[in-house]
């Protein structure tokens, strides 16, 4: 493995067949990326070819990590065309190979599938409004990256990173650890896992994924990324096949804290076509004031009091490796000038409120639990449906596939390769109207908005007037998810072993949650953690080529 570049030197190179040179991207973050090109260290057709050697190595070959669904065919077309451009204020990813996670339109030659069989070649009509704002900044859309199959809605326990039309997404830090059905042992996280393995193992220089309730905190921390989970509606989600547009949000997958800040720089836009982008707020450059002293003075809530351990759903039952990370993340903490405010988060907000989860039987033929009934929250079911029929009209080119319906049928149809965890959430969903007239659905929405925004992050930041919320990896996504507020994950250590199985080190994250349009607070106290702490370490055994 290569050494990481100090953020004051121009990145390490390796000479390339064409004379030119390229940073080492096993461990080049986007950052050093844009310093070669803006130095005219590389071109960006050079560029684009080391990282397609690198999937070829690694990605098609070697550990096979299956994190690329698709390539562009024309990536290196469209990178020669900015071989004589260099990354600038106006363009300020001139060059920079990026992946979409395979659920965000391209009006281009790559299908957009969300890892279905029954949308396999299917393409959209234009490109998705992000794809077009990272167009416009000069990025080289480098493909396609592979998805746990509709981000995870299909069915009740399918594995991490699993499509039908993809395969198995792995995790780069345990690529050989599979168990008795082919999974991996150590997750590669959901559903943005594709994207989050890419960026670990050097396949691209950044990647876009998706994120409903933990999509992109989950593989960010699993891969010792940083991710920032917007507030609804900073980033528009037009041409993105949803889940649930009530807590729907694309967002960035990075090495580095600055890094994430610079791509939301370029995502961040109000859009026509995406109401909720009204009521943006944001500040002009997520980059600035991204300092090593901004966490000094910071109140910061950890949902654990020793004096209420029943009401302790976030550290109370985390396994002792894990626990280790979070204790050593808060001394880090303290010691950069932090108020640890350690108080029980509302129960009220956690539990959520009545009428905001329904039983599906589980129908999955690999699972322990089939037969059984397993919780599902209403909102997405019942949003499922309405908004991937509005895709397929207003999108979606290509395919015989027209509405929500369609998908079930040819499941069904083709079941011996589309279903091999069965659609059990699709099964329930498809049984709603899928107009959103339902007054089960109404009340489930308003009464996620009580009991995790009003109930639950208002009411415990603003009785303990704090900066943000320090929670354990992913294990806190459910209610700033369900509120629409942000959250920004960074590396937080290593932890070993799943259950009762040995596993290699790998990465396990911590994650600062605020109030709605607080990311640019966010990212600042993430970036004094991450500088103080260094602690992302690339997987093993993806060296320079």
């Amino acid at each position: 493995m290569t050494k990481p570049v100090r953020r004051n030197a121009r990145p390490a190179t390796t000479a390339t067949r064409a004379g030119a040179s390229v940073p080492e991207l096993a461990d080049a973050s986007m950052s050093d990326v844009i310093d070669a090109l803006a130095h005219g260290q590389v071109t960006a057709t050079a560029l684009t070819r080391a990282y397609l050697a690198r999937v070829e190595a690694y990605d098609r070959n070697g550990h096979m990590l299956n994190a690329v669904r698709a390539l562009n065919p024309d990536a290196l077309e469209i990178a020669g065309k900015l071989d004589g451009t260099r990354p600038s204020a106006r363009r300020p990813l001139a060059g920079v190979p990026i992946l979409l996670k395979d659920n965000i339109a391209t009006g281009d030659k790559q299908p957009t599938t969300a890892g279905s069989l029954a949308l396999e070649g299917a393409r959209a009509k234009g490109d998705a409004t992000i794809v077009k704002l990272l167009r416009k900044a000069g990025a080289v859309i480098l493909g396609k990256a592979n998805l746990t199959e509709f981000a995870n809605i299909l069915a009740i326990e399918m594995p991490s990173g699993y499509s039908s039309l993809g395969g198995q997404v792995k995790n780069p830090y345990a690529p050989t650890l599979m168990d008795e059905h082919g999974s991996p042992v150590v997750t590669p996280g959901g559903s943005s896992s594709g994207s989050a393995v890419a960026v670990a193992s050097g396949l691209c220089a950044a990647a876009i994924g998706t994120e409903t309730s933990g999509s992109l905190l989950f593989p960010a921390s699993q891969n010792g990324l940083v991710t920032v989970k917007p507030t609804v509606g900073l980033i528009s989600r037009a041409g993105i096949l949803p889940i649930a547009h009530s807590q729907d949000t694309a967002g960035p997958m990075t090495r580095t804290v600055r890094d994430a800040a610079l791509l939301l720089n370029v995502l961040a836009a109000s859009d026509p076509r995406d109401p909720a982008t009204e009521r943006q707020k944001r500040p002009a450059d997520y980059t600035a004031g991204l300092t090593r002293d901004a966490m000094k003075g910071a109140r910061i809530g950890v949902p654990s009091d020793p004096a209420d351990p029943l009401n302790d759903p976030y550290y109370g039952k985390l396994p002792p490796a894990s626990a280790k990370v979070m204790a050593d993340a808060i001394k880090v903490l303290e010691d950069l000038g932090a108020v640890i405010v350690r108080a029980a988060m509302p129960a009220a907000g956690w539990i959520g409120g009545p009428g905001t989860g329904m039983p599906v039987l589980n129908r999955n033929p690999l699972s322990p639990n089939k037969g059984n009934p397993a919780g599902a929250p209403i909102v997405f079911l019942y949003e499922l449906k309405y908004g991937l029929n509005l895709y397929l009209k207003d999108w979606a080119t290509g395919t015989g596939i027209k509405t929500f319906a369609d998908i079930v049928a040819f499941n069904e149809a083709n079941a011996e390769k589309a279903l091999r965890y069965g659609q059990d959430l699709f099964l329930a969903a498809n049984a709603t109207r899928g107009d959103l007239s339902e007054r089960e659905y109404k009340s489930a929405r308003a009464m996620d908005l009580l009991a995790a925004r009003t109930r639950g992050m208002d009411a415990y930041m603003n009785g303990h007037s704090l900066d943000a919320v320090l929670f354990p990896g992913s294990g806190g996504c459910v209610m700033p998810a369900k509120a629409g507020y942000p959250s920004v994950s960074v590396p937080g250590g290593f932890v070993s072993g799943v259950r009762d199985k040995e596993t290699p080190d790998h990465p396990f994250g911590v994650t600062f949650a605020g109030a709605a349009w607080s990311e640019h607070k966010l990212l600042r106290l993430a970036y004094a953690y991450e500088q103080a702490s260094n602690m992302r370490k690339p997987p093993p055994g993806l060296a320079a080529l």
